[in-house]
């Protein structure tokens, strides 16, 4: 088996706004636990963009990569991802290199096609109405431009000032193959979100690293994993904690999304069968429970995918609790 206690990890933080709060409670929050996550030792420090969902306070995504970095020290800090059919290219590129400019060799640019969004907020956001993420790797291939103007991939004449000449490394993320074989054409990392769609994690991994062609920024195929753990000092307590993330995918599913709700003693009055199903299978690439379940179960999960990072989304109410599960995951992973 891998000797899975060296492989970096990293922290994909949707700023949960919880139930009674409000997403300035939740950019204090993610503040604290990335200066904690920083001190124990995570390599990284990723927030999504999502739109339309009052649970999820990340919506401006290079704002809060900003405040993030700015009350931190020397963790990487970046997207995972920016969804850039959402953008102009050369907007990303001026803002990501402005975040570069700032803080340089600090800053991650996670790219994803999807819209992170339902159709209503995908129009409010000038999206096309056909827009469907199939011109992507057009999009990618100007925004790369931009940041390295050797490429000749973006618009003539236009340069982005901050960002031009700029060393900002740019991930490709993806729930299907899509992304997993563009990363590999390009040479670029690769970053899978099985923490909700964790179907064809293998293969899109398979794919990648099949398609890879070394490149200017990778010599060799290099893939992060996202997964959810909610660690705590019993897998009971665990168990009860991870009741707020099921009830967080319950309201997706109902096409109903809110705020993070507090845990629950039992679900089972609040799903019926079909949808316990669909949320379990959705998290079924996830760890819930204590020191030693994190442990064999963490190593059973590198076995399967040989991840070089792993990348560890904790949606958890309760702040004191989501930071001692983080830290129960750096000492494992410290643990030889």
């Amino acid at each position: 088996m891998e000797d899975y206690s060296m492989i970096p990890i990293s922290v994909l933080d949707l700023a949960p706004v919880i139930a009674g709060g409000t997403p300035r409670d939740s950019f204090h929050r993610s503040v604290d636990l990335a200066r904690h996550v920083e001190k124990w030792g995570y390599h990284r420090y990723w927030l999504a963009e999502h739109h339309n969902m009052p649970g999820i306070a990340s919506s401006a995504t290079s704002l809060v990569i900003g405040y993030v970095a700015m009350a931190t020290e020397k963790i990487r800090v970046g997207s995972g991802g920016i969804m850039l059919p959402n953008h102009a290219p050369l907007v990303i590129a001026e803002q990501f290199g402005t975040l570069e400019s700032m803080f340089p060799g600090r800053i991650d640019l996670g790219l994803g096609r999807a819209p992170g969004s339902d159709q209503a907020a995908a129009r409010a956001l000038r999206r096309g109405l056909g827009s469907d993420g199939q011109d992507f790797p057009e999009q990618l291939s100007e925004l790369r431009g931009y940041l390295n103007p050797a490429l000749g991939t973006g618009v003539p004449g236009v340069r982005a000032v901050p960002g031009e000449g700029l060393d900002i490394p740019v991930w490709l993320l993806g729930s299907s193959d899509f992304s997993a074989q563009l990363a590999g054409q390009l040479g670029l990392p690769f970053a899978f979100a099985s923490h909700f769609a964790p179907d064809y994690l293998l293969a899109a991994l398979e794919l990648y690293r099949r398609q890879f062609r070394p490149s200017g920024a990778l010599e060799k195929p290099y893939a992060m994993v996202g997964v959810n753990i909610i660690a705590a000092e019993t897998d009971e307590e665990a168990q009860h904690l991870a009741t707020s993330q099921h009830q967080q995918f319950l309201n997706i599913v109902r096409g109903r999304p809110g705020m993070l709700s507090p845990p629950v003693d039992s679900m089972e009055s609040l799903w019926s069968p079909q949808e316990k199903a669909y949320v379990h299978k959705a998290l079924s690439f996830s760890i819930v429970g204590s020191k030693d379940t994190v442990r064999e179960k963490l190593a059973k999960l590198q076995e399967q995918t040989g991840a070089d990072e792993w990348i560890i989304a904790g949606q958890i109410y309760d702040h004191n609790a989501r930071l001692r599960s983080y830290e129960i995951v750096a000492q494992v992973v410290k643990e030889i």
